[in-house]
């Protein structure tokens, strides 16, 4: 361990977020590999070890044998502060070595207010910022993630960047990497390569142009590079590697316990969520698969907690039998099992008691919308009957705490549908008074609400976001309406999600934003203790850009979007249909009901697994 490191930890929060050597962790001999990868994460340990795709990805590349992967997250402010005075660079967990030393620095970005990060950790390691500083080849600075579904916003960091699922995609692109290296190309030679590769997109080879009136007219492509770059996907997902010796971390984390991931894709489509749409198509695994996946990592590990993730996991055809199979082996062990992401409509009593036998916590739904009418034309597809019948289930087996999520700001959302919210949550309050078991222990119903965001790749890309202000009115409309004591109301604020709409509908012009709150001191801008809006609407106009074209402005159909060059499977053509559907409030049936013509079965010649 570096000396300085030793000198700082004693001085920081949380320690053993920066000093590696946990369990699992991969070492290689550095001098026996011919190519060496930081897999950076914008974001503090403890949120990107909870993340599955980051785990699968470290597995998968680690398991090149001229590659060596290690880990890099981003330190807390308190560390920062420490490595910036003792010049301490960032560096990775596995060898203590600085980011300079890397051939290649990959970040993995979920989520569009982690971009400030990833610029703040290229600094601390002392790597250019921008892409054109970076002329050599090496080292090679690129992201993957959902964030990058759009990548404009970071098109002037990055060196290019990988869509959709990279099991295999990385790989193939260290494979290149390893023979440019080995036979000395130059970075452009190699770039124009790696473009030819399916699910690449090398921002320096597309060219944008602008209209008078500040929209996109056109994204060129350059020197032979694709004109639409498609996202890649993994199409035996039942065969798909999924580590069970994963790194056992060696400080409390968020998600600490075994995840499963039942499959792939969402079969709903719902027409707000840009995950479901992204995602497609539909890829399961077999119970008998996952068993083994689950039995073997906990094994492995020594976790006493395992859950069954997915978009919707009730939706699971082998739900029970995956249950019975992993309750054999967890009950007499005392190892939880926790079910998330469950639908009202298809709520089960049955796999409830099944999974929570060593333990019990509360139930979450997301209603979404506060009435019927709004909910088919935002196609959840629950119907309110559903939702009161699963809650009289549940208060009749001893759940006393119930969880429900909304969003304000939804196309063609009222005042009666925000008011429907309220009313929602005092029909949830009348079912526990008929029918819990036990009334002593009081009942808690939480409401939430989050402003509704207009995501690329969604049926609602086209449409404005609601004003802060306006939001805050129905915020404080429904507050007004909630009035029984067992009822709390959690709302998210408008601002964090008015710059996230900018940046997720943003063109390339929004990297000099991006680049100016950072230099403002901008980092961590998901964490609370850190966002400024005030910093960013400062970055805004020094960068004369209005953020409202960007968040209330209505798209044309015909609209050139920042992300129109970029497939992730599913058709503009069926988006655009979805939202003419919403605007007739019609419901689309989900993948089982019938086949809607997504477009996104292609990726897989045709197959569903919906």
């Amino acid at each position: 361990m570096d000396k300085r490191l030793k000198r700082i930890l004693p001085r920081v929060q949380k320690p053993a977020r920066y000093t590696g050597g946990e369990y699992n962790q991969i070492i290689k001999d550095r001098n026996a590999v011919a190519l060496r990868m930081a897999f950076c994460f914008p974001d503090t340990y403890e949120i990107g070890m909870s993340n599955v795709g980051m785990r699968i990805l470290y597995s998968t590349i680690n398991a090149m044998p001229d590659v060596w992967c290690e880990r890099v997250f981003a330190p807390w402010d308190d560390m920062e502060r420490e490595m910036r005075n003792a010049n301490l660079p960032l560096y990775a967990l596995e060898s203590g070595d600085p980011l300079s030393c890397f051939d290649v620095i990959g970040f993995s970005i979920g989520y569009e207010m982690a971009y400030t990060t990833v610029l703040n950790m290229l600094d601390l390691g002392g790597i250019p910022l921008h892409s054109a500083e970076r002329t050599a080849l090496l080292p090679l600075v690129f992201a993957g993630g959902t964030s990058c579904c759009n990548p404009e916003p970071m098109a002037d960091f990055l060196d290019l960047m990988v869509l959709g699922e990279g099991e295999e995609l990385d790989n193939e692109l260290l494979s290149l990497l390893l023979t440019a290296k080995r036979e000395d190309w130059d970075k452009h030679r190699f770039l124009r390569a790696a473009a030819n590769i399916p699910g690449v997109y090398v921002p320096s080879l597309y060219a944008p142009r602008c209209g008078r009136d500040g929209a996109l007219e056109a994204i060129t492509p350059l020197d032979g590079a694709p004109k639409t770059v498609t996202k890649r996907i993994i199409r035996d997902f039942e065969n798909s590697h999924f580590p069970t010796d994963q790194i056992v971390p060696s400080t409390e984390i968020v998600h600490d316990r075994v995840n499963l991931e039942l499959f792939r894709g969402c079969i709903r489509g719902c027409r707000f969520c840009q995950a479901g749409q992204v995602y497609r198509p539909v890829r399961s695994r077999s119970a008998e698969k996952l068993v083994q996946q689950g039995l073997e990592s906990l094994q492995n590990t020594g976790y006493q907690e395992i859950t069954l993730s997915s978009l919707s996991s009730s939706d699971y055809r082998e739900l029970g039998a995956l249950c019975d199979g992993l309750l054999d082996y967890c009950v007499p062990r005392n190892i939880g099992l926790a079910l998330p992401s469950l639908r009202a409509d298809n709520f089960s009593m049955d796999i409830m008691q099944r999974v929570q036998k060593v333990r019990r916590s509360g139930l979450t739904f997301a209603p979404e919308a506060g009435t019927q009418r709004l909910r088919d034309a935002i196609n959840k597809n629950v119907r309110e009957e559903d939702l009161l019948e699963s809650c009289r289930v549940a208060f009749a087996g001893g759940w006393n705490n119930l969880k429900l999520y909304f969003m304000l700001g939804l196309p063609t959302e009222t005042d009666e549908d925000v008011l429907g919210i309220a009313q929602i949550a005092n029909d949830v309050l009348h079912v526990w008074r008929e029918s819990a078991t036990n009334k002593n222990r009081g009942v808690r119903i939480t409401i939430s609400t989050s402003c509704f965001i207009p995501k690329p790749h969604t049926p609602f890309q086209w449409v404005p976001m609601v004003t802060k202000e306006e939001y805050l009115r129905r915020v404080h409309l429904l507050r007004e309406n909630l009035k029984a004591r067992n009822v709390v109301y959690n709302w998210h604020d408008a601002e964090t999600s008015e710059i996230e709409c900018a940046l997720s509908r943003g063109d390339r012009r929004m990297g000099a934003v991006i680049e100016a709150v950072w230099r403002d001191g901008g980092k961590l801008e998901a964490w609370s203790d850190f966002f400024s809006h005030e910093r960013w609407m400062r970055a805004f106009d020094q960068c004369g850009l209005d953020i409202t074209f960007y968040t209330t402005r209505t798209h044309e159909r015909a609209e050139v979007l920042p992300w129109d060059h970029i497939d992730m499977g599913v058709t503009r053509t069926h988006l655009w249909r979805e939202l003419e559907q919403c605007f007739r409030t019609a419901l689309s049936p989900d993948c089982r009901a019938g086949c809607v013509g997504c477009g996104a079965s292609r990726l897989t010649g045709g197959i569903c697994d919906g």
